[in-house]
């Protein structure tokens, strides 16, 4: 339960007092609000901190980068490198369609899709089984995009059998003009292992994307 102890003001300084008075007015009052409701009658927050100092995507790698993500977190998490957030609608199908209306527009497309994960944190492998066929059911409408690189893949795994995130290898899709192929056929941890990309680290994802992509410099011969 929280509401006992307030936020402090970190540093002191103004901007910092006025975040730490509004939420923790929003903690009282959600606290009056559930008093009743035993034994989920307290909230928990997380992830307030002072603005870091990130490059952007067009800083780091020149490109014009938007979101289109459901999920606030990853809203946030996308303006901090200066993604555009773009209005989606809550669904997947609502999500596809404002990537085709703004195609045109940004070299990068991070679309996000948050329901594999809940299912799995939740333990429910079937809705986990179901989300994922919902996320693959719109693959044919992004590729119809005729996209230069295509990936698909997450931030970590996240087994219903755990009910939690874990340090598992997380499967990795990456389709581009001029990828070498690989005898692999279906999309999955087991399968991906030995798929030409091999075990990596996902730090290197984004150059992998890059070099598909023709937007690297060659230096040398």
């Amino acid at each position: 339960m929280v509401g006992a102890k307030p936020l402090p003001a970190a540093g002191g300084d103004e901007p910092s007092k006025r975040t730490a008075a509004i939420i923790n007015q929003f903690v009282e009052k959600a606290t009056r609000a559930l008093a009743a409701h035993a034994p989920t009658n307290g909230i928990t927050l997380r992830g307030f901190a002072r603005h870091p100092a990130i490059a952007s995507m067009h800083d780091v790698y020149g490109l014009r980068s938007a979101a289109l993500a459901v999920y606030p977190m990853y809203r946030g998490l996308a303006r901090l490198v200066g993604m555009t957030i773009l209005e989606t609608g809550p669904s997947l199908e609502t999500q596809v369609d404002a990537l085709k209306a703004a195609w045109n527009d940004y070299d990068f497309f991070f679309l996000h899709y948050k329901y594999t994960d809940a299912t799995g944190e939740d333990g429910n492998f079937d809705a986990k089984v179901k989300a994922t066929e919902a996320f693959d059911a719109i693959i044919p409408a992004v590729r119809a995009l005729n996209p230069t690189v295509l990936i698909v893949t997450g931030d970590h795994s996240t087994p219903s059998k755990m009910k939690s995130h874990s340090w598992h290898p997380v499967p990795t899709l990456l389709s581009a003009p001029n990828c070498r192929t690989d005898a692999v056929t279906t999309f999955g941890e087991s399968a991906c292992l030995q798929g030409g990309l091999g075990q990596f680290e996902a730090k290197h994802l984004m150059l992998l994307a890059m070099a598909h992509a023709g937007r690297l410099g060659k230096f040398g011969a």
